[in-house]
């Protein structure tokens, strides 16, 4: 079921909500697990007992890893969760994968097992794994209710994409968290700021992609738009997507940790994985490249280190080499900052510095969009003019022009300049106190357009659902 759906909005989630605030505080999290299993069971029925058996593997092996601590058998426990997380993530997500390369290697014949890969299965595995090592290190109590942390895995704000939810986050708020109209309000008014830029913005964007990709006319212009259209596209889509998870979790009393924070405004690669998909980076952060001895290592291992970081990283996103090339195209530039071009860019201008920046993210767009890298390559050459294609086609202004309004908005958008805007609006006394008017009026006219939208049937894929 997707958020940015008629079904989710005006019958889904109105039920729950009632539900929630009508049961007794005793009664809340059976409400949510059972809501989350309905929601995940109406996209992901056959795939929905495969949830709860990982749910409850990390459950049982938190129990015995806090029953035998200081022990090998708590260690044992430890590595058992973490074989079989990975195991079932490696069967969904990569065998086919490993079968196709095993294939070409070696010139044999083996049939591909044709797995489906369930929704969200990534992110719930990683959030699993972290509360397993978060007991085993000490970092967080063992939850001894198996409802509680069913709740948690499936817990449907965040199950399908995220933002991945560390246990330790919200373990004091599945027990006792709060309620208030201010945390529904907040929560309201967020989940259709990420719906606005879900369907308002990321869907027009991705529908010009998917215009350049059926073009008989390219030209050097038009490859440079889709660029810019698709690390737009993926940035709305997926921020939208976590502001939504954020509104719905704070509907609910949970406090979920930020996702995003403007990363195309960054001035180096290292800012940009500092502000982009926030929970996916200190995830690998604290279970990968620290135990792996971080920057407390020979040149040489820390190097290592990133590199095994972002080739893990790539390789989380898709069962595809052209993933795990993109992790190491990141790599390599994280690396050269921390050598020698961080000290560079403090001693030029920062236009130069952001230029750098955008066109490196263009790139690295191209590759993750890309089914090869054939085809990665063949458009990145487009973009220099090298590919003896026109500057520019009568169809590339038509499209330009079509389109330059969403263009416009998602670049402004994508900048903390409406942010800022508002809170300078709201540091004023008076004008705040019509801010608080208007907004309410603002949230229904956009829910209004954005209705009519979905109604109209347009464009509305969920780009990170394939993760």
């Amino acid at each position: 079921m997707l958020f940015s759906s008629i079904s989710f909005l005006y019958y889904f989630l109105p039920i729950v909500i009632i539900l929630y605030f009508a049961v007794p505080r005793k009664f809340k999290n059976i409400v949510l697990l059972l809501s989350s299993l309905v929601f995940y069971f109406w996209g992901e029925a056959a795939y929905t007992v495969i949830m709860l058996l990982m749910a409850l593997s990390g459950y049982i092996h938190g129990l015995l890893i806090d029953k035998f601590r200081g022990s090998k058998l708590a260690k044992a426990m430890l590595i058992s969760s973490i074989v079989i997380g990975i195991g079932t993530l490696g069967i969904f997500k990569y065998s086919d994968f490993f079968i196709e390369n095993i294939n070409q290697l070696f010139k044999s014949n083996i049939a591909l097992l044709g797995v489906v890969l369930p929704i969200g299965i990534s992110f719930y595995t990683f959030q699993i794994l972290s509360y397993v090592i978060d007991v085993y290190r000490g970092n967080t109590k063992v939850q001894k209710n198996f409802i509680d942390f069913a709740m948690y895995v499936t817990l449907f704000p965040q199950l399908i994409a995220g933002p991945i939810v560390r246990y330790v986050t919200v373990a004091e708020e599945l027990e006792n968290r709060t309620h208030s109209f201010e945390n529904v309000a907040y929560g309201i008014n967020r989940f259709i700021i990420g719906l606005g830029k879900k369907v308002l913005i990321a869907n027009v964007l991705g529908e010009f992609c998917e215009v350049y990709k059926a073009t008989s006319e390219p030209s050097v212009l038009f490859v440079w738009l889709y660029a810019i259209a698709y690390a737009l596209h993926i940035y709305f889509d997926f921020s939208g997507y976590s502001d939504m998870a954020i509104g719905l979790g704070r509907i609910f009393g949970f406090h979920f940790l930020e996702n995003f924070n403007y990363p195309y405004i960054s001035k180096s690669i290292t800012e940009f994985w500092r502000r982009w998909h926030m929970s996916l980076g200190t995830w690998f952060r604290d279970y990968v490249y620290i135990p792996l001895g971080g920057n407390r290592v020979s040149t040489i291992k820390w190097f290592r280190n990133i590199l095994v970081v972002w080739a893990l990283t790539g390789f989380w996103h898709g069962a595809n080499w052209t993933f795990v090339i993109w992790g190491l195209y990141f790599a390599a530039f994280l690396i050269l900052e921390k050598v020698f071009l961080n000290k560079v860019f403090e001693k030029i201008p920062s236009i130069f510095s952001r230029l750098y920046v955008f066109v490196l993210l263009l790139i690295s767009w191209i590759i993750f969009d890309a089914n090869s890298m054939e085809l990665a390559f063949d458009r990145m050459s487009a973009m220099f003019g090298m590919n003896n294609l026109p500057l520019i086609t009568s169809q590339t202004l038509y499209y330009a022009r079509s389109y330059l309004g969403v263009f416009i908005i998602a670049i402004i958008g994508a900048t903390p300049l409406v942010k800022s805007l508002v809170a300078k609006l709201k540091s004023s006394e008076k004008i705040n106190k019509g801010v608080n008017i208007l907004e309410p009026v603002v949230q229904v006219v956009l829910l209004t357009v954005i209705t009519a939208y979905l109604i109209d049937g347009s464009f509305n894929p969920f780009l990170y659902f394939r993760f």
